[in-house]
């Protein structure tokens, strides 16, 4: 038995609820980092995580001032684990929003991709997308034909819509031990993969994977 299957037995229940979220936004902030394209919005860590923060900015305002050296050293603590809280969901939220504006009217028009956007995402994006076709329009669309005035023409079998790279190299890392085998489509490549496996391969293999929380990118 080695350190991986130590701490594979460790009930989740015994960790912190605080920190089964700081692990959850981490991995959720790498893999958004990582991927081509924008994944599932994590509405329910979101909620948990922004919530905590504002309870814990109420009380670093609360206890600002106080003289009680214990208190203090105390209230540093906090402030430093707010930060982290804060550094990792700016950093998120920035990645989310850099898909969002490089593949905005895929992520409008693809009903997969436009799930995976949050409310606050989805109305950035649909004013996104009327502000820079205002912009457009105004400043050369005008001059076009009707017919050449559309963004996401598709006229002559190629679209002007911009979309992620499904076979984009990964580095991916299993969390459990896979129970169908990872195919790569349009190759003759097939594997398993065993917890802590680390492989790359194309994002389009391990999508499902990883969105289903069966392995994490690195």
């Amino acid at each position: 038995m080695d350190i991986d299957d130590i701490l594979a037995e460790v009930d989740s229940h015994t960790i912190p609820r605080e920190t089964q979220d700081l692990q959850e936004l981490t991995r959720a902030w790498v893999t958004e980092r990582s991927a081509p394209e924008i994944l599932p919005w994590p509405g329910t860590l979101m909620e948990r995580v922004l919530e905590r923060t504002k309870q814990q900015i109420e009380l670093v305002e609360e206890q600002t001032g106080n003289t009680d050296p214990k208190a203090n050293f105390r209230l540093i603590i906090i402030q430093t684990e707010l930060e982290r809280f804060k550094f990792l969901v700016r950093s998120f939220l920035r990645a989310r929003i850099a898909k969002i504006d490089a593949y905005t009217l895929h992520a409008l028009s693809h009903s997969p991709t436009r799930a995976c956007l949050s409310p606050s995402e989805l109305q950035y994006a649909t004013t996104h997308t009327t502000i820079l076709h205002a912009h457009y329009h105004s400043s050369f669309l005008s001059q076009f034909p009707t017919s050449l005035q559309r963004l996401d023409d598709t006229a002559g079998g190629i679209s002007m819509v911009e979309t992620p790279d499904p076979d984009k190299a990964v580095f991916v890392r299993a969390l459990r031990d896979t129970e169908d085998v990872v195919v790569v489509e349009g190759t003759d490549t097939e594997f398993e993969m065993r917890r802590g496996d680390v492989v790359v391969v194309r994002w389009s293999a391990v999508r499902e994977l990883v969105v289903d929380g069966g392995a994490e990118l690195i």
